[in-house]
């Protein structure tokens, strides 16, 4: 049975001050009985460590929103991998939809940095997700196979990966996939990570919906047999709808 995962991508939002208040009462409502999904949350890189030590109690895990492949170097602006294990990290995001629209990052870059994470210790939700263009013309499927190819490559072991299916048109839109859209694009995934690397990691892989997930919502998209969870955006920046997620994914 593979256990539900919800994480708060808290993109570029909230101070340093502001990020550890919210982190603060997620933490005091995750922290005590009765959540049984993984939760994370990724605030911005400035406010890590703060809200590391405020969750460091509850079991939450702190995530990074993006990384570079490379170690060090004369990358201004780029924070590595061992500087996000250092600064506490257990997961961090990579190939968002964002990170692929405004700056310009390719299936090839994302794939570094999965091999970079993976490779540092770190644990890699893996995002993945069609356009509007692309949904309408009929090729989502080819679309994001391709995605799920071209950013595992090489890759060889999937034990502290989650792919994330976050459809481009219904981030920060209000509009969602119907929950059967969203299970047929999640099976479609699991399907291909079988013929890549057999069915038992296809099993055990988890694989986050992303894309105006409510708590209104949650309940019917996390009851898929395919949809093992949430990357959150809007969402997760109100407590109360970020545990009404939590909850539904137990």
């Amino acid at each position: 049975m593979r256990r539900k995962i919800v994480v708060g991508n808290w993109k570029m939002n909230n101070t340093i001050a502001e990020s550890v208040e919210l982190a603060t009462a997620i933490a005091e409502k995750v922290g005590g009985d009765g959540v049984t999904c993984e939760v994370g949350i990724a605030p911005t890189f400035p406010a890590l460590h703060e809200v590391g030590k405020v969750i460091e109690w509850s079991g939450i895990r702190l995530c990074a929103q993006n990384c570079h492949y490379e170690n060090d170097g004369a990358f201004t602006g780029e924070v590595s991998t061992r500087m996000l294990a250092a600064a506490g990290c257990s997961y961090v995001i990579v190939g968002h939809s964002e990170r692929r629209q405004y700056f310009g990052e390719t299936s090839q870059i994302v794939n570094r940095k999965v091999q970079k994470a993976l490779a540092e210790g770190l644990s890699v939700i893996m995002c993945v997700g069609e356009t509007l263009d692309e949904r309408e013309r009929g090729v989502t499927d080819e679309v994001v196979a391709t995605q799920v190819v071209e950013g595992l490559a090489d890759v060889t072991d999937l034990t502290n990966l989650v792919i994330a299916y976050e459809p481009v048109w219904a981030i920060g839109t209000g509009k969602t996939a119907t929950s059967q859209q969203a299970q047929d694009v999640h099976a479609m995934i699991r399907a291909k990570v079988a013929e890549l690397y057999g069915q038992q990691a296809a099993d055990h892989l988890r694989i986050q919906y992303g894309g105006s997930v409510k708590p209104s919502n949650a309940v019917e998209l996390f009851g898929m047999p395919d949809i093992d969870g949430g990357l959150i955006g809007g969402a997760s920046l109100k407590v109360d709808d970020f545990m009404g997620i939590v909850e539904a994914a137990g």
